[in-house]
């Protein structure tokens, strides 16, 4: 696969360079988008000669995930894997972004107006879909060209091969909007170098194609120009042997490198900070590390932790640090307990409030509750960890689909 060998090679790398500058980064929230889409076109089917294309396509809205497109995708794919004829299958997004995860907006208004069934077929369904995802049995190519957030990197990390561009724009913001990383996020981020996968979920920070490639979420790079190129060389072919699918992709690959303001040139820092067993101890880190260094990253990470839901930030460190040691199955299982938890408000309103204030009324400045992390309880963090309420637990296929990465 297209990235470097060892991430320790990068460490030495930025070791021997000079101080490096630091690159500010902050989530910009998305527009509260009009649902005005023909269902039906949600997810276009491209058929090629022995591969299949699907292609989301809600382009006004960030290809941002509705019920009905999971679903959709869920009998797509479940469709293509018991056909022969089908070698392999490929999914991209329209416009200028790959997916920018769950429309949560349309969560926001079901829940305010005590639809939570709706919200809890949501999960249900995008959860079954990564799991299918992560369990595929043919080979999988995701284009992941322009901005993929939260589920989006749900519905395609867990695939074979995940191609990224000079495009891609990777997050998972969900702590600044009282939520969590869902849809697969504790199993993979968990699983990336170091405390990586904590820096990114309690910061919501952003890494580009190439980081992404040398952190291993990724397999190959290859710049925007070059898609249309690779898209038509797949098409064409008649395989569903992964080796040839990966020397096709490599043949339009480039070889990369982090620049040198890349959030991996603070590993060793990241290592030190998020290593720590607590949300107050990595602050506390944070802020001993910025009194005694000129480095303003110590500062902008501050900030960007400072923004975030106190309660959502405990939630968050738990489910990642819990998911280290779990199975894609598992993984999501507890994602789903979480996650209605928070829609049903057991121990906060937070998702309704960061919704609010970033995609609805857009003033960007929630109210937490609780408003500080010395308030949040270890019964409010466990509640979100517990059966949430009435609702049925989520059913996955293990038996039949034992996971496999």
């Amino acid at each position: 696969m297209q990235r470097l060998k060892a991430l320790e090679a990068v460490r030495s790398s930025f070791r021997r360079s000079c101080s490096f500058s630091n690159l500010r980064r902050g989530f910009s929230a998305l527009p509260n988008y009009a649902q005005t889409e023909d269902l039906s076109d949600q997810v276009i089917v491209k058929g090629r000669p022995k591969s299949r294309a699907a292609i989301l396509n809600r382009p006004s809205a960030l290809n941002a995930l509705t019920t009905s497109m999971v679903a959709r995708l869920n009998r797509l794919y479940e469709s293509w894997e018991e056909n022969s004829d089908i070698g392999f299958v490929l999914m991209k997004g329209s416009g200028r972004a790959f997916c920018s995860g769950a429309d949560v907006v349309a969560l926001y208004n079901l829940s305010n107006e005590g639809n939570i069934e709706d919200c809890r077929k949501f999960f249900e369904t995008l959860y079954k879909f990564v799991y299918l995802q992560g369990t595929y049995l043919k080979p999988h190519v995701a284009l992941l060209d322009g901005i993929m957030m939260g589920g989006g990197a749900g519905i395609s990390l867990p695939g074979m091969f995940k191609v990224v561009t000079d495009r891609t724009v990777f997050s998972h913001p969900e702590v600044r909007m009282g939520f969590h990383p869902d849809a697969g996020a504790s199993f993979y981020l968990s699983r990336l170098p170091g405390y990586l996968g904590e820096y990114l979920a309690l910061t919501g920070d952003k890494l580009n194609g190439v980081e992404m490639i040398v952190c291993g979420l990724a397999t190959h790079y290859s710049l925007n120009a070059r898609l249309s190129g690779i898209e038509e060389r797949l098409g064409k072919m008649i395989t569903d042997d992964p080796s040839v699918i990966e020397s096709s992709l490599a043949a339009y690959g480039d070889l990369v490198y982090p620049d040198r303001r890349s959030v991996l040139s603070k590993l060793d820092a990241i290592d030190r900070c998020f290593g720590l067993d607590t949300v107050e101890e990595i602050l506390e880190a944070l802020e001993k590390e910025a009194a005694n260094s000129y480095d303003e990253w110590y500062t902008s990470t501050l900030k960007l932790l400072k923004e975030a839901s106190p309660l959502s930030l405990k939630v968050t460190l738990r489910s990642i640090r819990e998911g280290r040691f779990q199975s894609l199955d598992q993984c999501l299982a507890r994602e789903y307990s979480i996650s209605l938890n928070g829609i049903l408000k057991q121990a906060s309103p937070d998702f309704y409030e960061g919704v609010r204030a970033r995609l609805v009324d857009k003033d960007f400045a929630p109210k937490w509750n609780p408003p500080s992390l010395d308030e949040v309880s270890k019964d409010m963090v466990d509640c979100y960890f517990s059966q949430p309420g009435e609702l049925p637990e989520l059913e996955l296929p293990t038996a039949s689909r034992e996971p496999f990465i």
